[in-house]
């Protein structure tokens, strides 16, 4: 009995990508520009969910979750215009959300994860290339680039974009630990 469930652990497991928790020192930020002049942004508070392993990109999985409201550009009158209605509407919809499960190699431990951002109820594309540095805290850093409007982000008067350019970048570095399984499996008996 013993070694049938050491073998359905051993076989279940080969078939999953390790399961990753997000450590102190991550980060996830942004790039803009208003009236010619660029501007950088981070989220404060955001969770990552990761499950990769560069040899089973088909099991591999993100989940990031972004709290809209912990945005910080160290501009409070710009912060309080981000977390308005006009831009990321936080009152409303505090969250965003990154969901990939689809992933492609480009070599020398650089992959794109073809993953879907969702924002004020809009999913769109947003491949997210990235480095993917293992060890025992792996390190992933990454860059996308996105549009805006695409996700009514700067509405209203803001939505011109000679003021504010469509494009936007998103940069993230996480600093990553083996995740530890919350419930022990009960005891084979023999």
């Amino acid at each position: 009995m013993r070694t049938f469930i050491f073998l359905l652990a051993m076989f279940s497991g080969a078939a999953c990508a390790a399961d990753y928790v997000q450590m102190p020192g991550s980060s996830l930020g942004f790039t803009g520009s208003y009236q010619g002049e660029v501007f950088t942004g981070s989220f404060a508070k955001f969770n990552s969910g990761i499950s990769f392993d560069p040899a089973k990109l088909a099991q591999s999985k993100f989940d990031v979750r972004i709290n809209l409201a912990s945005a910080n550009t160290k501009n409070s009158e710009r912060d309080e215009m981000l977390a308005g209605s006009d831009f990321f509407n936080s009152k409303a919809q505090p969250e965003a959300r990154y969901i990939a499960t689809k992933f492609r190699a480009l070599g020398n431990n650089r992959f794109v994860a073809d993953g879907v951002l969702t924002l004020h109820g809009i999913s769109k594309a947003a491949p997210l290339t990235f480095t993917w540095t293992p060890g025992i805290k792996p390190q992933l850093v990454g860059s996308a680039k996105i549009q805006r409007l695409d996700f009514k982000v700067g509405i209203g008067d803001w939505d011109d974009v000679e003021l504010i350019p469509n494009a936007v970048s998103i940069n993230t570095r996480l600093i990553l630990a083996p995740a530890v399984a919350s419930a022990k499996p009960a005891a084979a008996k023999p």
